[in-house]
């Protein structure tokens, strides 16, 4: 009896390579350096107090936040910080390049802030 459905040389072929193909291990590399050693993928890095904003600790606090931003703690200058935050009038604390150092490495930085509004505050970092 002959079959009614014709094999077309295209299901003819793809079955074919397909039979060939069935136990085949495929590899499949990328560029390298001649030598093909392989390489060991780099490790993401832990974040360290540089890639995020650090905020210090305001003592006899009514609404004052002392946050230093990322970008700041990266600089290589001396940061004035507003430190209003909710409160209904503004200190400022001053963040020398030697206490950002400092920050940055864990240290314990404490400062204190301008007189305003006949008082001041301690802010400390870390």
């Amino acid at each position: 009896m002959i079959d009614s459905k014709k094999l077309t040389r295209r299901d003819f072929t793809v079955s074919s390579v397909l039979a060939l193909l069935s136990g085949v291990a495929i590899t499949i590399t990328g560029c390298g350096d001649s030598n093909d050693t392989p390489t060991t993928p780099t490790p993401t890095p832990t974040p360290t107090a540089m890639d995020t904003d650090v905020t210090g600790t305001v003592g006899t606090n009514h609404g004052h936040t002392a946050v230093i931003t990322a970008a700041q703690l990266t600089s290589n200058a001396t940061v004035m910080l507003d430190i209003m935050g909710t409160s209904i009038h503004s200190h400022t604390v001053e963040i020398t390049v030697v206490d950002l150092g400092q920050i940055v490495a864990g240290t314990r930085v404490t400062k204190t802030s301008s007189t305003d509004d006949g008082h001041s505050h301690t802010v400390t970092f870390n």
